[in-house]
């Protein structure tokens, strides 16, 4: 590989290819968001709630991405830490509307956070607070508070409202963690 090839390849010039986490709670929108980041000739018109995973490719301008869906049923959650050690990056997704589960989000993200394989790595985490469409939806700001997001200190991390239905918020997104793993890969240079 020449001078050139790798200049570029650290400069995100080159596609990389990335494996990302998309994980919540049940019900949040994270199919819904990760049809949205597709491109249009392979979304699919009708949204399953996952079983167990299902993983998406697509592309953006600098990055191929491989997004792990994991559901977010309390029965399915315990395969989410099978798929940190591989991991480039996470997105979490929240139900902005669900006041009631926003404790077991934050009790999910703290054991995100304690896991060996997550600890050990500054990667970038994206939270959507999604379902701003909702008359009772939290802001982005609240959802941050109730889920203590200024304690994080190690990670970069950034959160954007979303209405994944609409794919309002995601491009904002998506481009803040494309930035991101940019700078990820530069650091392990």
């Amino acid at each position: 590989m020449g001078l050139l090839d790798k200049l570029s390849g650290w400069l995100c010039l080159r596609k990389k290819e990335v494996n990302v986490l998309c994980l919540g709670l049940d019900n949040s929108g994270k199919t819904t968001i990760i049809n949205q980041l597709k491109p249009a000739n392979t979304q699919a018109q009708e949204i399953v709630p996952t079983i167990g995973f299902n993983i998406e490719k697509f592309k953006s301008s600098s990055l191929s991405f491989t997004v792990f869906d994991m559901s977010g049923q309390s029965r399915y959650r315990n395969l989410w830490e099978h798929y940190y050690k591989d991991s480039h990056a996470i997105i979490f997704v929240i139900d902005s509307g669900d006041k009631l589960r926003m404790v077991v989000a934050k009790e999910e993200l703290d054991t995100l956070f304690n896991h060996e394989d997550i600890r050990r790595k500054r990667i970038p985490i994206l939270f959507f607070a999604n379902k701003m469409d909702l008359h009772d939806a939290m802001s982005s700001v609240r959802v941050s508070q109730m889920l203590c997001l200024d304690n994080i200190k190690d990670k970069p991390w950034h959160i954007c409202a979303t209405n994944a239905v609409k794919g309002e918020g995601l491009k904002e997104g998506l481009d803040w963690l494309q930035g991101n793993m940019c700078l990820s890969f530069l650091g392990h240079v």
